[in-house]
């Protein structure tokens, strides 16, 4: 049987069932044509179909597993930004209260603390730098979200066979238990995950990248032990683990996560037959009463797809990218793709942007993803030695740090997740006032400017209609940030007439009502920052210069900018207003 889905049909939800349940929700013979279909039921294709509700804009997930199968923590560690942008869709807030949260990374060397790192906040954001919990419990949220929304529709047990695409739509040819079904969409957004492979060569997509030959041994364990329970340890050569790397992290519920480097050989049955299993885990946590609730073995691989856009189809998530674990940037670069992915796509759906716009997010999701590869990359090459060159150097180091501190900051135990800085990206106007010193030390962030992501401060609520935060009032369409110098109702007017794009204009002054505002992004009187709908900072002009803002408008929603830049800054304007 096949059904081909024709233009003007709508998804039949009579039959929507509670995604939380474990019923199979199967295709019917009713024609399917949602705006945007998402493949992938995991959290990074969830949080893009959340997204796109955020801006009315329906989506169809359809995923080939018959249910939700929690196993295990996988990714466990969410960054602060990725919680604020979670929180808009309605789970972060839940997250950040049930999960152990962490400021303190501390590396060791063998039986000695190498350094402990902490994070620095630009702002004054009411996250945590860290947040651990188990990706089963994160997807389990979302889920609850997905149920709620008239706009997201889940079928599970639908197996996506191919995706091809025309100049007006996408075609996914799907298995169901009752046959074969075409779904058409206006656009795909691919969330497979490690299944993506067959559609990526089906677009003629490239995925190259390197396999690292030691493996790595996880294991979820529940005990107590209270000494570890909000720090991350990362631990170098322990007598343990001699020769090789132990990873701790804190997980709600008395439960930590353990991941030992092991060689590639190793064969986590016979360990556990041998009782070696339990003399591993005790070696580290002592005469203390567990129970692991998960074990599993990884080979790690660093990949990347040469495209993160074909057409119609943008790759998300694993399906775009595989890294090390050692950093936690996988899930929270995922997230970061499935925001990108969202706003640009509901921009060009309802007509405020042209298709231009998504070009834009494979310029910067790909950027961000090649530099993921490239810190990922070294931290491994630091683990595990390439060449006796490596290994060499990483010998030295870690024997001389305990005595010379200005060798630690060689010593790679991950650089932590991150956002990623979209200083280069083609709809970010350049301003030399605000300059890009290049990726700053770890545990911190650059001052803001453009490409930057906007810091997280209170507002007042009183002139955001309940919203407590800054980020709440960016999330639905341009914000128009302003110093007291800049008349706010002639600017809104004028950019009314520039951009179709929803655009509020609001003052640094009326919003700030502890300072933290203006101490992290030091305006200037005649300042205009314009903030993008996932809160990066896409220009920052002067009121003086008037022919600036349109082309800065323009630039930020993909269209080609009409002038460049000049952006001369007042050097002797430094004075926040």
């Amino acid at each position: 049987m096949t059904a081909k889905c024709g233009t003007s049909c709508r998804v039949d939800r009579s039959s929507h069932r509670n995604p939380l349940t474990t019923k199979v929700h199967e295709m019917t013979n009713e024609a399917v044509h949602p705006p945007v279909v998402v493949l992938g039921n995991g959290p990074v294709g969830q949080t893009t179909a959340l997204m796109l509700a955020r801006w009315g804009i329906r989506s169809l997930i359809l995923d080939n597993r018959p249910e939700r199968d929690p196993i295990g923590s996988k990714a466990i560690c969410q960054q602060r930004d990725v919680l604020e942008a979670w929180d808009a869709i309605g789970v972060g807030r839940q997250l950040a209260d049930e999960g152990v949260t962490w400021g303190c990374a501390r590396t060791f060397y063998r039986d000695h603390e190498v350094f402990a790192q902490t994070f620095v906040d630009q702002g004054a954001s009411s996250f945590p730098p860290f947040v651990n919990i188990s990706q089963a419990r994160t997807e389990e949220l979302l889920d609850v979200q997905i149920a709620a929304s008239d706009l997201v529709e889940v079928r599970w047990n639908h197996h996506v066979d191919g995706v091809r695409h025309d100049d007006s739509r996408t075609y996914v040819d799907v298995t169901t238990p009752q046959g074969h079904v075409v779904v058409e969409a206006d656009y795909c957004v691919v969330a497979l995950g490690s299944r993506a492979g067959r559609i990526r060569e089906q677009l003629g997509i490239s995925f190259e990248g390197r396999s690292f030959d030691d493996k790595f041994l996880i294991c979820d364990i529940q005990a107590d032990l209270p000494d570890w329970a909000h720090e991350r340890r990362f631990y170098f050569d322990p007598e343990w683990n001699p020769g090789r790397q132990v990873l701790i992290h804190p997980c709600p519920d008395s439960t930590y996560r353990i991941d030992w480097q092991v060689p590639g050989d190793y064969d986590l049955a016979a360990e556990e037959a041998s009782g070696d299993l339990d003399r591993r885990i005790r070696q580290i946590i002592g005469d203390v009463e567990y129970t692991i609730t998960w074990k599993s073995v990884y080979r790690f691989h660093s990949r990347l797809a040469d495209r993160m856009r074909m057409g119609r189809v943008l790759l998300a998530g694993d399906a775009a990218h595989v890294v090390s674990p050692f950093g936690a940037r996988g899930l929270n670069s995922g997230v970061a793709d499935a925001e990108n992915a969202a706003w640009k796509l509901a921009f060009v759906i309802k007509g405020w942007a042209s298709a231009d716009l998504l070009e834009t997010y494979h310029d910067e999701r790909h950027a961000a993803a090649s530099e993921n590869i490239d810190v990922t990359t070294a931290t491994m090459d630091f683990l595990v030695p390439q060449n006796k060159v490596q290994s060499d150097f990483r010998t030295r180091i870690l024997s001389a740090c305990a005595s010379q501190e200005q060798l630690r900051s060689h010593v790679d135990s991950g650089r932590l997740a991150e956002p990623y800085w979209y200083t280069t990206s083609p709809i970010i106007t350049p301003d030399p006032g605000h300059p890009f010193a290049g990726r700053p030390p770890k545990g911190s962030v650059p001052q803001p400017g453009p490409g930057i992501l906007l810091p997280d401060t209170p507002v007042d609520s009183a002139f955001t209609s309940g919203a407590t935060r800054l980020r709440q009032i960016a999330r639905d369409g341009l914000l128009l940030l302003v110093g007291e110098a800049v008349d706010a109702g002639e600017l809104r007017d004028r950019a009314s007439t520039e951009t179709p794009v929803p655009t509020r204009v609001e003052r640094f002054a009326s919003l700030d009502n502890t300072g933290a505002l203006i101490d992290a992004m030091r305006p200037v009187p005649h300042d205009i920052w314009v903030i993008r709908p996932d809160s990066y900072v896409s220009a920052v002009l002067d009121s003086r210069q008037p022919e600036l803002l349109g082309p800065a408008l323009q630039r930020a929603v993909g269209a080609a900018a009409t002038t460049k830049s000049a952006h001369p800054r007042r050097a002797y304007e430094t004075t926040p207003s």
